[in-house]
């Protein structure tokens, strides 16, 4: 019972999301139903919604899963030790928004829950998720108005949860082999256990609903701005960031992939474009340059 309310939630949280951002874009999500086959070692199935190659959006994805396996992998079981090898069941709504416009950021947004069974005990459940922006030209506006909303949505679980997790955040979304944050962070949490099952599912909730709250002002204000091939060069530049840190850190690709999960909903993530330079400079005191002296450093946005 306590699974199929989750999932319920997050179903309904992934049509919210992807009908709001067709109606702006005006295209349609391309819906794909998959289901793993028996013989996999990962049992389950999802729905990945994308759109692609829209005036506002140059690729949108957004994947619901729900899968089973036997073994928890060593990425999920970091701070677990405890569980280490238990069979699993986890299920999450994941999103990263690609603009086409190189002064709207990109954002992602994840919430999950995993649960788990070892041997002769009783099943674990536990939480996580959050969100983050990553621009490539900065606005204070923006980066104050995505923190608020963040702020907001945890307050109602305590006054240390906003600071708390946005370090969290700011940690986790780094590059360490470029000493580099990927955007201008948000928030994030991982092993969420408290209050028990309904406290974790609060929260996730509550992360969830505001997220179109966070991002679609932001779209609003810059998605007409007007650019040129200076700003797309940059933007494409940056954009390679965002692959490196999927590909190199992060734990939810790592953790699909080693599960046995699908590939291709697991790298939605993924820029349709991105470009890579040797030593790339910027020029002191261009909007490029205050990205990387104003925006890409740990700052107190509210």
């Amino acid at each position: 019972m306590t699974i199929a309310i989750v999932r319920d939630y997050l179903t309904g949280l992934q049509e919210r999301i992807t009908s709001t951002i067709s109606a702006i874009d005006g295209t349609d999500f391309v819906v794909d139903r998959w289901k793993k086959a028996k013989t996999e070692p990962l049992q389950g199935k999802g729905v990945t919604q994308i759109l692609e190659n829209g005036p506002v959006f140059e690729r949108a994805g957004c994947g619901f899963s729900h899968v089973r396996g036997p073994k928890l992998p060593p990425s999920a079981t970091q701070n677990r030790p405890e569980l280490n090898g238990a069979p699993f069941e986890a299920l999450g709504v994941s999103l990263v928004f690609h603009p086409a416009n190189p002064y709207v950021p990109t954002v992602h947004m994840n919430v999950r829950m995993l649960a788990a069974t070892p041997t002769g005990g009783e099943t674990v459940f536990w939480f996580g998720g959050g969100m983050d922006l990553t621009p490539y030209y900065g606005f204070e506006e923006d980066a104050v108005h995505f923190h608020t909303v963040c702020r907001s949505a945890l307050a109602p679980f305590g006054a240390d949860k906003y600071p708390k997790y946005k370090a969290w955040c700011d940690e986790y979304f780094y590059l360490k082999h470029r000493d580099e944050p990927r955007g201008i962070g948000g928030i994030f949490f991982d092993d969420f256990s408290e209050g028990g099952f309904e406290g974790g599912l609060a929260l996730i909730s509550a992360v969830g609903d505001s997220f179109l709250d966070a991002y679609l002002p932001i779209v609003s204000r810059r998605s007409t701005m007007p650019y040129t091939e200076r700003q797309r060069d940059f933007q494409l530049y940056r954009r390679g960031r965002y692959v490196e840190f999927n590909l190199v850190w992060d734990r939810g690709t790592h953790f699909g992939l080693q599960s046995g999960g699908r590939t291709e909903s697991i790298l939605m993530s993924m820029p349709p474009m991105a470009s890579w330079a040797y030593k790339r400079t910027t020029r002191a005191g261009s909007p490029e340059d205050d990205l990387y002296k104003k925006f890409l450093l740990r700052r107190d946005w509210v």
